[in-house]
């Protein structure tokens, strides 16, 4: 039978062993856990209760040690780095120029500017390039390019995010190797990746474009237009790439099915045909994910294989939307322009509908000789959709259409209703030269 002193004997092994494991925990040294075991077994073997029950109680201190050993053995680990030493902060050292207020860069020479940051990340101004150095900190670097061409090579890091703002695009970068450059009169972007991968978002990008190594994207904001091409990848480093060029080419594709529908790749009920058909009909891959890892011609594979009646029949809107992007990357516009009117056909309930009106004029738009017709679908898109996502840059494409085919006197007018209805679009620069012309 356990009396009151047995039960009290034991609350105190069982306090000395709370105490023991908290001292242990903050300073576990093998000779502190030695000589507390010890101690442990001592007190426990202070015993006036027969040898059985004794012998019972000393496996149960013996268990509860183990178990203490095991739990600091788990946290000392955790203590350890939680105090390692944090990396060091983020320097740069600069070279051919100065830094003055507000981060502007200021060169020197004429030989450009190179920002050296202490893990290794290099990035290289073209003389004559504007920039600014936004911040620098153990979260990483943000940059902006205000004017020009700056190539970059960043260290890869889990743990600190660039950042580089070129006009009025922002590039997300992971260590990558890269050029870039911005002319704000003619208002062009272009990009070229060498290595790695980046996220581009911005003006007419349809929302985030992600880039892997090779490919080269070019925007043109006066004439909407964007562009993007595949070269090999290269293993060129910085030093390389600031002396290559990046070309300005342009034509007019169509934004991603992700921007058609506000940002969300999802397919609303009104989207599914009422025959219940597959919407990527091999029901393996989806298209909207082909076309943002830059596999057009998957698609176009997919569509060759299946048959293209089949596919306009039976694709969903939003597989319908990714085949017209990517024929239009790949410059079949007669393909893109049956993927859109069959939305119009199958859809014609959808929200998607009255966007396949302005991507029909951007498909319009970049055929010799469709001006004309490309206005017709501009036209019943601010009809349907005065307020609508594409109505700055179909009544933007209008005005510029409209100046090449009629001249200044019949653009003015729609340059003038751009100005009031849109002041800070694309092309806002534009209409203000139309509405200075005499």
């Amino acid at each position: 039978m356990i009396t009151r002193s047995h039960k009290q004997k034991g609350a105190r092994a069982l306090v000395f062993l709370a105490n023991l494991r908290r001292e242990a925990v903050q300073q576990p040294t093998p000779s502190e856990l030695e000589r507390g075991l010890d101690s442990l077994l001592a007190r426990v073997a202070e015993r006036t209760v027969p040898r059985r029950r004794a012998v019972r109680w000393s496996w149960v201190a013996l268990a509860a040690a183990i178990c203490m050993v095991g739990a600091i053995r788990l946290v000392s680990p955790i203590r350890a780095r939680l105090t390692a030493p944090a990396a060091p902060p983020l320097t740069c050292e600069i070279e051919g120029g100065t830094v003055i207020e507000g981060g502007y860069l200021r060169e020197s020479d004429s030989a450009g500017i190179k920002l050296l940051f202490n893990e290794g990340s290099k990035i290289v101004l073209t003389p004559g390039t504007r920039g600014r150095l936004r911040a620098v900190g153990n979260e990483g670097a943000r940059v902006a390019i205000d004017h020009g061409t700056a190539s970059f090579q960043v260290t890869p890091s889990n743990d600190r995010h660039w950042w580089v703002e070129v006009g009025p695009f922002l590039v997300a970068v992971k260590g990558t190797v890269f050029t870039v450059s911005w002319d704000p009169s003619s208002e062009r972007f272009a990009l070229s990746l060498r290595n790695g991968h980046v996220v581009v978002s911005g003006p007419l990008t349809g929302g985030d474009i992600a880039l892997r190594a090779g490919q080269r994207l070019s925007v043109n904001l006066p004439q909407a237009e964007t562009l993007i091409t595949e070269d090999k990848p290269e293993t060129s480093t910085v030093d390389d790439a600031a002396g290559a060029s990046v070309p300005h080419v342009a034509i007019q594709p169509l934004p991603s099915p992700q921007s058609a529908v506000g940002g969300s790749s999802a397919v609303n009920e009104s989207d599914v045909p009422s025959n219940g058909s597959s919407s990527r009909l091999d029901g393996k891959r989806r298209w909207a994910d082909l076309l943002a890892s830059g596999h057009w011609d998957g698609i176009l594979a997919d569509v060759e294989r299946v048959g293209v009646k089949t596919t306009l029949d039976k694709a969903s809107s939003e597989d319908l939307f990714s085949l017209a992007t990517a024929a239009r990357y790949r410059r079949r516009t007669d393909l893109a322009r049956d993927a859109l009117l069959a939305v119009r056909r199958r859809f014609a309930d959808s929200p998607r509908s009255l966007d396949a009106l302005f991507l029909l004029g951007r498909v319009e738009d970049s055929r010799e000789g469709g001006e004309i017709r490309a206005i017709e679908w501009y036209d019943e898109y601010l009809a349907l959709a005065a307020v609508g996502t594409y109505a700055a840059e179909a009544l933007g494409r209008k005005m510029i259409l409209t100046d090449e085919m009629h001249g200044r006197a019949e653009a003015r007018p729609i340059a003038e209703e751009y100005l009031r209805r849109f002041p800070g679009g694309s092309y806002a620069g534009s209409a203000r030269a139309l509405c200075r012309l005499p």
